[in-house]
């Protein structure tokens, strides 16, 4: 599937990665609810548009938030909904 329906996918809560990526077992989710801690203070991250979500990449390593999409990414038709 394409970038845009993917990304409409992950909107509704499915989980998203590219058939093409090399690494096993990555894939793409909607965070919401996102907050982080300063020097102890919680701090709630909100956006105007985006309210407080963001795209966050979890592979072998981890959860990365704030995964960016790269020109191949956004261009390639081989979106899937992960398991």
């Amino acid at each position: 599937m394409t970038f845009g329906k993917a990304l409409e996918a992950l909107k509704r809560g499915a989980h998203i990665k590219r058939e093409g990526w090399n690494g096993k077992d990555q894939y793409l989710v909607l965070v919401t609810d996102l907050s982080f801690t300063i020097d102890g203070r919680v701090i709630n991250a909100t956006h105007d548009t985006m309210g407080k979500r963001a795209i966050a990449f979890v592979g072998t390593q981890g959860v990365q938030v704030g995964w960016l999409a790269s020109q191949a990414d956004m261009l390639s038709e081989d979106w899937i909904i992960s398991d």
